[in-house]
């Protein structure tokens, strides 16, 4: 159970933190409920029942756990899905996930991918744009906040290590043929 105060990640808004646990009655039924807001809309109010495990709702990670997955973008992300349907369903349902390790390794991926493909002057699809976007905005975020830096600073540090390993492969790719 969390506490008034924590900072959560919450379904597919993001990070939340809980201003308030109560009890409110609904439909006869009464329960206990987790009263909560996004960290970047105070106007937004959620609530959510404490014992409701239909939506995810999980604690943010520690300093530690940011600096590891932090330094994990230096490393090859998972394995590029040429089939766009396969992808999305891949990438979607690890992005729905939870797990930190798995999320940070497609967004790794994506990076790695964008970047190629901006070098070609192309894009990404509008899907993996989307995902990229979802998932670099809460994953950044909670990086900034357990390092006590800014989303700025996260968002620069990951660009360099994916630029850096994007042209230290490509290096390698032109000496296998040249050599």
């Amino acid at each position: 159970m969390f506490n008034i105060g924590d900072l959560v990640i919450y379904s597919n808004v993001g990070i939340c933190q809980i201003d308030d646990i109560c009890e409110k009655t609904y439909g006869g039924m009464t329960r206990t409920y987790y009263i909560m807001h996004p960290i970047d809309d105070n106007s937004l109010i959620i609530q959510n029942p404490v014992d409701n495990d239909r939506i995810l709702m999980q604690g943010i990670i520690d300093k530690s756990e940011s600096e590891e997955l932090l330094e994990s973008f230096k490393l090859p992300g998972i394995q590029w899905i040429d089939n766009s349907s396969e992808r999305q369903k891949a990438y979607s349902g690890i992005a729905s996930s939870g797990d930190r390790q798995e999320i940070s390794r497609v967004l790794n991926t994506l990076l790695c991918k964008k970047h190629e493909l901006e070098m070609n002057d192309k894009k990404l699809s509008e899907h993996d744009r989307r995902l990229l976007l979802y998932i670099q905005k809460i994953l950044f975020k909670e990086f900034a906040i357990t390092l006590d830096t800014t989303v700025e600073a996260v968002t620069k540090k990951i660009n360099q290590m994916i630029a850096f390993k994007m042209n230290k492969t490509s290096r390698h790719e032109v000496a296998k043929y040249v050599n």
